[in-house]
């Protein structure tokens, strides 16, 4: 019979919810690229298949539709601005990376899940002073704000385990022998 909260075990569950964590990381950096072909399909999909969610939420509607024609606009007109998104996406790849180590080393490492939770409790502020300043609505505020609350949440878990980790380990250490 195995031991749940042996070490194996807890290296199994802290190294699936970081991979839970780097999936998340890669697919919000990898959507970043193709930004306004998917702004497009959005867009025109609450005219069509998804018209009732538009019809529930015109708010939302509205605001993808602006969204979308100002990105298009951008990337026809200016598209070097789209370049921002290009860093974003390439930043959210480079932290999905630096999560490699406390996958390979949890204990060693659990300074990258402690960054990657300022990260995430970063956002809040971002959202509230950014938001306004450019003339984001607040509700899409708190959308972006969401990001940090759900992403903060598995790093929190990983972090419990890893300290379980590192106190089951050093239990299961010989004592040093004083010289």
């Amino acid at each position: 019979m195995s031991d749940s909260n042996g070490p194996r075990a807890l290296l199994a569950r802290i190294r699936a919810w970081l991979i839970l964590f780097v999936v998340c990381l890669v697919l919000s950096g990898v959507t970043a690229f193709p930004l306004v072909t998917e702004l497009r399909w959005l867009d025109s999909s609450l005219t069509g298949w998804a018209a009732p969610v538009a019809d529930a939420l015109p708010g939302l509607a509205e605001w993808i539709h602006r969204v979308a024609g100002g990105v298009e606009a951008a990337g026809e007109e200016a598209p070097y601005l789209l370049y921002g998104t290009d860093w974003l996406a390439f930043a959210h790849l480079v932290i999905a990376v630096a999560f490699l180590g406390p996958y390979r080393d949890p204990v060693r490492n659990v300074w990258v899940v402690e960054f990657g939770m300022i990260a995430c409790a970063g956002i809040i502020p971002l959202a509230l002073i950014c938001g306004p300043i450019r003339d984001i609505p607040f509700w899409w505020s708190v959308i972006d704000m969401s990001f940090g609350v759900v992403g903060i949440l598995p790093l929190l878990h990983v972090r419990r385990l890893v300290k379980r980790l590192e106190a089951v380990t050093t239990a299961a250490a010989p004592a040093a022998v004083p010289a």
